[in-house]
């Protein structure tokens, strides 16, 4: 543990999962050009590490979901909490910054405020769709919330929270050379994919539970329409939290060609024509990019059966911005092979079916404000300092 500096400015951030620590490091960057004395420690990525945040916590091994899976990690994320309360009580951070995770991040929370540590929630969990209750725990111990989404602000404004609306860092990283038809046709040639050939690209998760539960039965889609499609190529993409040879690991007994690529999130998605999902904050950067996907999710039967008693509506990231199933989503028990070869059958052998999906994706990045959201969510930050 590196020596606590009293001179400089000290914030905690917590950023336990695979999109959260992409935005903290985005953060950590700009903010450290500005402030080059602040001191960050708390939960983060290896990449945060290398930008000088100090970890308590490893994300690759808390990002965690599910009832059961939980439970597995409770000595681990117990131990991790009690580091987080005892170096709050010591360095007394000018102000921490929670980042989804919220079973973890509102107890957290109600922790820090007893201490009088400031607390600001970036990345707030999805109350507005399921689980409403916890925006009351999130009123009680959090100062204040960034919202992400502009629905999200008549919510916040309903329940009397703290907030400010700061739009949503993705919009940032979108270049418009992923919508330009050159810069396409070469990314793809570069990367060894044909005109002719049509990819499907697969994401089995950026969490080792999500591998187990998604991976072999994605290869099992996959290997059909390889079969029937001669023209089509697999990729896999593989997530910030994940090693490659995780994936490999699964791979022993699969019979077809395949790239395995782990890269700029974007750079990935760009290379794709259809995408196979699990559910997450990925889901949102294909939708960006306006690539017709089958979202899916399995997990353990009782966080099912609790998942579906909690969420009521859609569960697909970017169904629930659009306010419908513009792009199919499937879960648990409709998550069966055939459902999701025949849902991705007719994409590729007609292309021109894509189009409504495609359309439909567009309205997405009107609906998520306007860019410079990093810069934004500094400015109320150093507000703490």
């Amino acid at each position: 543990m590196v020596q606590v500096d009293s001179t400089s400015p000290s914030v905690m951030i917590v950023a336990a999962e695979a999109s959260s620590s992409h935005y903290a490091l985005k953060l950590l960057k700009s903010w450290k050009k500005t402030n080059p004395r602040l001191l960050t420690f708390g939960v983060g990525s290896l990449a945060m590490e290398k930008e000088g945040f100090e970890r308590l916590g490893k994300a690759e091994e808390m990002a965690v979901v599910g009832v059961t899976e939980i439970f597995s990690q409770y000595s681990l994320l117990r131990s991790v909490f009690d580091q987080l309360v005892a170096q709050a009580q010591i360095r007394k951070p000018k102000v921490v910054v929670v980042m989804d995770y919220p079973e973890f991040n509102l107890m957290l929370a109600k922790k820090l405020h007893a201490l009088g540590i400031k607390v600001v929630y970036y990345i707030s969990p999805q109350v507005w769709a399921w689980r409403k209750g916890r925006v009351k725990t999130i009123k009680k111990y959090c100062d204040k919330v960034l919202l992400l989404f502009p629905f999200e602000v008549p919510f916040y404004e309903k329940h009397q929270v703290p907030f400010e609306f700061v739009g949503h860092p993705l919009l940032d990283e979108i270049e418009d050379k992923y919508f330009d038809p050159v810069f396409k046709k070469n990314h793809r040639n570069r990367c060894g994919i044909q005109d002719h050939e049509i990819v499907l690209g697969l994401m089995p998760g950026s969490r080792r539970k999500e591998l187990e539960y998604h991976l072999p039965q994605q290869l099992k889609v996959a290997s059909e329409l390889l079969k029937k499609h001669q023209n089509l190529k697999l990729v896999i993409l593989c997530a910030p939290t994940i090693e490659k040879d995780q994936i490999l690991n699964y791979m022993d007994d699969f019979r077809h060609p395949f790239q395995l690529v782990k890269n700029d999130p974007f750079e990935m998605i760009s290379l794709v024509d259809v995408m196979l999902a699990t559910s997450g904050t990925a889901t949102l950067q294909v939708g960006l990019l306006e690539k017709p996907m089958v979202i899916m999710y399995r997990t353990s039967l009782l966080t099912a059966v609790l998942g579906r008693l909690i969420v009521k509506g859609y569960f697909g990231l970017v169904n629930l911005i659009l306010g419908e199933e513009a792009v199919p989503e499937r879960l648990q028990w409709q998550a069966t092979d055939k459902e999701l070869f025949q849902l991705l059958d007719q994409w590729i052998k007609n292309p021109e079916s894509q189009k409504p999906v495609i359309e439909k994706l567009k309205k997405l990045k009107f609906k998520l404000g306007e860019r410079g959201a990093s810069q934004r969510v500094i400015d109320v930050l150093t507000r703490y300092l």
